[in-house]
């Protein structure tokens, strides 16, 4: 259980945690403070600064944080909260500052099931609602059941956005070219879209690196989750190869390998559930700089993970079993690192340890 540290009453007004903890990590300390506490089903957080950042819970609430208020913001879109599908992650553009916009992505439900959907959207300056409401990309069929939604949204750095959608449960639509089920799509203009890179099973993680590339975590099956650095027009082999198995034990497709399929640039067995993806700046951490960040549901745990060149290794597991479910990780604009945990109903900060 967690054994946290209360603050001074003048830390808690600058940060509004209600405590914190030191804990030790490979080399150094960090202190992790609690940012949000009470939350249902948390899936993403953007985090515009110290003093404001905005939640979603899969329900379908989106909330504002500010100077220690909170409030529930309006204007949110209708979506199908059944299974892992709702309202999911939430992304402030790189115009900001000066355009209030945020990218969401959600559930839409139709008829008796449900569609992965992107939006853009602004939010008012008190923060109460979102204008200006803009559908940017939704599938065009719906599928029935709760799995496998995927839901990132990344920008690149000029502007193009790109969003993982998750085989809906229906594997054999990952290598449909006709479906957009297990693909991740670069999104060209309102309702304008393309395939980018297909053979996706589960992607609930994407970011960009250092140098401006897309990099993916997706879920395998038993066994194979996957990190994958997507490249326009490849095949990433779901479900005709994959490390992992079918959870009676049987092979999946064809095995690991097979001609015309990427292979992953790292992959985990026994599965993690990985949830949540990060590439550190190094702003506060320079000994974390160029490190992957990746939220577990399983093991309660954020992997961090070394690169070196195309190599890319497990360096360390941070605070397993301290937090629960670790759903979403982002580097802040300060260059504080915040993750959701499911398991708590709760949003923490990692800073430098005094």
């Amino acid at each position: 259980m967690k054994q946290f540290l209360l603050l001074p009453a003048f830390l808690l007004l600058s940060t509004f945690a209600s405590f914190a903890e030191t804990i030790a990590t490979d080399g150094f300390q960090v202190e992790v403070l609690e940012r949000a506490d009470g939350l249902n089903a948390p899936w993403a957080v953007a985090v515009i600064s110290d003093r404001e950042f905005l939640v979603t819970e899969r329900d379908g609430i989106l909330w504002h944080f500010k100077d220690g208020k909170r409030q529930e913001v309006s204007g949110v879109p209708e979506v199908w909260a059944e299974g892992q599908g709702g309202l999911l992650d939430i992304v402030r553009t790189t115009r900001f500052a000066q355009t209030r916009e945020v990218l969401i992505t959600y559930s839409e439900p139709v008829g008796n099931g449900a569609r992965s959907a992107l939006a853009s959207a602004k939010l008012s300056m008190d923060g109460s609602r979102l204008t200006d409401f803009e559908q940017l990309f939704a599938q065009p069929k719906a599928s029935s059941g709760g799995r496998h939604f995927g839901s990132r949204v990344v920008e690149d750095t000029n502007g193009e956005l790109f969003v993982t959608v998750g085989d809906r449960g229906q594997a054999d639509l990952a290598q449909d070219p006709n479906r957009t089920n297990g693909k991740i799509i670069r999104i060209l203009g309102a309702q304008q879209w393309e395939i980018y890179s297909s053979g996706h099973r589960n992607p609930q993680g994407a970011t960009l690196d250092r140098n401006g590339e897309l990099w993916t975590v997706e879920h395998g099956a038993k066994g194979g989750d996957e990190i994958n650095k997507p490249i326009e027009g490849r095949n990433y082999g779901w479900p005709i190869i994959s490390y992992g198995t079918h959870y009676d034990g049987r092979k999946i497709g064809l095995g690991q390998k097979a001609n015309g399929f990427e292979q992953p640039i790292f992959y985990w067995d026994p599965s993690i559930a990985p949830s949540g993806m990060m590439i550190y700046s190094g702003k506060l951490f320079p000994e974390w700089r160029g490190d992957i960040f990746i939220g577990s549901l399983k093991f309660d745990m954020i992997s961090r993970l070394e690169t070196d060149g195309s190599q890319v290794k497990e360096a360390e597991r941070l605070f397993q079993g301290k937090f629960g479910r670790i759903r979403d990780i982002r580097e802040a604009p300060d260059g504080s690192i915040w993750f959701l945990s499911v398991g708590d109903g709760a949003l923490y900060q990692i800073k430098p340890a005094k």
